[in-house]
């Protein structure tokens, strides 16, 4: 693994962030509805546009796998060992609502797991980026670098339950039922997996839908903490192992934390 990538992936991050940005701030952006009735914005195609042509010329070799250029074949999609897998813009509601919640996600998976990554939220100014040779970081604004561990903190009631601001189920309020106290964390886009690695939360369980680009990159962000990331079933989360790209529902958590499905 080149950990050059690193430093330019965060560098293609932010400059799609800054895309997306020039669109925010007008406060109304065009905003199309996709085949799986998910709205799509001039945002998402700016910040997508940026984002390739970053990784075309950063590693012109490795194959990009987008939210926005998913038409490629599963008979070629399934020779890749490595590719980059991309969320221009995770939590297009979160952008339309004008709530901050938004990002951008960049993973390199390699062999079926993320193995490097960067998540960017531009109006939050907040950016964590991990690899799993040097563990997870995170800068807020103009700030130094800080490293994540979850080793750091330790799960205590009530247990910090994180749920998605434009997703809530029945399915979550069941599972919440498990633990003596709860507090609920609500928070949008790929963000919701990096609170637990920043130690602001200690489970996310996912039991709705998502795409594997809306979740590679804060797997990579959490997992490269310490955090654990795995299936209802126990199994890994992986990535480019059948022809759908829906994942699994799963479980983000503080290893110490004790949980059933």
């Amino acid at each position: 693994m080149n950990l050059a990538w690193q430093q330019g992936i965060v560098e293609i991050a932010r400059e799609a962030g800054d895309a997306i940005m020039t669109f925010y701030r007008q406060g109304s952006t065009q905003t199309w509805t996709k085949k799986d009735d998910s709205p799509l914005t001039q945002a998402d195609l700016a910040a997508h546009d940026v984002i390739m042509a970053g990784l075309k010329k950063l590693t012109p070799d490795i194959p990009v796998l987008s939210e926005e250029s998913t038409a490629i074949a599963w008979q070629t999609r399934q020779q890749w060992q490595q590719y980059w897998l991309v969320d221009p813009l995770d939590g297009t509601k979160e952008f339309i609502k004008q709530n901050g919640e938004f990002t951008v996600n960049i993973a390199l998976i390699v062999d079926h797991q993320p193995v490097m990554a960067v998540v960017f939220a531009p109006d939050l100014e907040k950016l964590y980026f991990a690899n799993i040779e040097q563990g997870t970081w995170f800068i807020q604004g103009n700030n130094s670098a800080e490293k994540l561990d979850v080793a750091d903190f330790k799960p205590t009631l009530p247990v910090r339950v994180v749920g998605s601001r434009s997703h809530p189920s029945e399915e979550m309020a069941g599972f919440n039922q498990q633990f003596e106290q709860v507090e609920v964390v609500p928070t949008g886009s790929s963000l919701k997996l990096c609170l637990v690695a920043q130690g602001l939360a200690d489970i996310y369980p996912r039991l709705g839908p998502t795409m594997e680009w809306d979740t590679a990159a804060g797997q990579c962000i959490a997992q490269c903490a310490g955090a654990k990331v795995v299936q209802l079933d126990s199994n890994p989360l992986g990535y480019n192992t059948k022809q759908s790209l829906l994942n699994s529902y799963f479980v983000v958590s503080h290893p110490l934390l004790q949980w059933h499905d």
